[in-house]
């Protein structure tokens, strides 16, 4: 089976060869082509680069353009000071009071800089492998898009005291997150990643009644411009998995927190779940053999429709033999083959 292959049988039910792997790759990626995280994210060129050495020299079955949580909030025109080798970080939120939500504006994803400097890579991706691996494009949900722009003491604040302000703000971020995930779609991604990290600090209650819609309206615009959806939620997510489900995600990551088996209870049998063991004290800080323990018992507990990967990012400075103990290789088709 070709790598795209094997995400659309695990997708659709189907039997595998081997459990797909899809790491998310992003500074660890850029600093083994010898560049930097800034450089990374600020680079489309050097984001397809490490992209495609991820394909070719740990068989991965998916290449990303994830990169940071920055894209569409300087769309919207918010600044930044860029480390070498840490995320962007903003000069000032931009919505400082609930007065400050008109002034975002629908935006034209191929006329913000970084948007469009995205999708330009998405495009590049699937013009290299995009016949045999799958392209994963991405946008911030509703939550984490509001945090980004609100700041997180006070986004919070006002999804618990004044959820109008929110629900008034997600109307426009949703309607633009749908207009640059369908933008990634049409340049050759055939799967969107949605990343809501936000969303695993609120209770169930809250999410489901402010956060859940927005995303159920956007995987829908996504579903209709013919991608598949993946819902990235890093964190805790035990308390809102089973409303996650009903989000219409293809694909729900599980962060390490989170048992698979309960993951699994939660959602039922027709999603995908994704993750999960610890990249920190397992890939990072652990020896190879912990790491493919590790993965031997994710495939274990999760159920036949898995992908493997760790439950967040690869961190910088992984050790390359632990992720040569969980990636596609001789030493670990057997494990991966089930």
């Amino acid at each position: 089976m070709t790598p795209k292959e094997r995400i659309d049988a695990v997708l659709a039910g189907r039997p595998v060869d081997r459990v797909p792997v899809t790491p998310i790759f992003m500074a660890w990626a850029a600093n083994y082509i010898g560049r930097n995280y800034r450089e990374y994210y600020l680079d489309g060129d050097v984001l397809v680069e490490s992209q495609l050495a991820m394909a070719r020299d740990f068989q991965v079955d998916q290449v990303s353009a994830i990169s940071d949580p920055w894209r569409e909030a300087s769309g919207y025109g918010m600044e930044f000071d860029y480390p070498e080798d840490g995320v962007g970080k903003p000069r000032d939120v931009l919505l400082k009071s609930p007065a400050d939500i008109d002034r975002l504006t629908l935006l034209d994803p191929y006329g913000a800089a970084r948007m469009k400097q995205r999708i330009d890579s998405v495009a590049k991706l699937a013009a290299a492998v995009g016949d045999t691996h799958g392209v994963l494009g991405w946008v911030e949900g509703p939550a984490a898009e509001y945090v980004d722009l609100r700041g997180m003491q006070d986004a919070m604040l006002d999804l618990m005291d004044r959820p109008e302000i929110f629900q008034r703000a997600a109307d426009v971020l949703v309607e633009n997150a749908v207009c640059f995930a369908v933008a990634q779609v049409e340049a050759g991604a055939d799967m969107i990643g949605v990343g809501d990290a936000a969303a695993s600090l609120i209770g169930p209650s809250l999410y489901e009644r402010l956060v859940l819609p927005g995303q159920q309206k956007l995987f829908a615009a996504i579903h209709r411009a013919g991608a598949r959806v993946k819902l990235h939620i890093c964190g805790n997510i035990a308390k809102i998995v089973a409303g996650m489900a009903q989000s219409g995600a293809d694909i729900i990551d599980v962060d390490w927190m989170v048992p698979l088996e309960k993951a699994r209870r939660d959602v039922g049998d027709d999603i995908v779940l994704c993750g999960n063991f610890d990249p920190a004290a397992v890939l990072l800080q652990g020896t190879p053999q912990q790491v493919t323990a590790a993965a031997r018992d994710c495939i274990a507990r999760a159920g036949e429709r898995f992908i493997l990967m760790p439950g967040c990012e690869v961190p910088p400075g992984t050790p390359l033999e632990n992720l040569r103990a969980f990636c596609p290789n001789e030493n670990t088709l057997g494990f991966l083959a089930k």
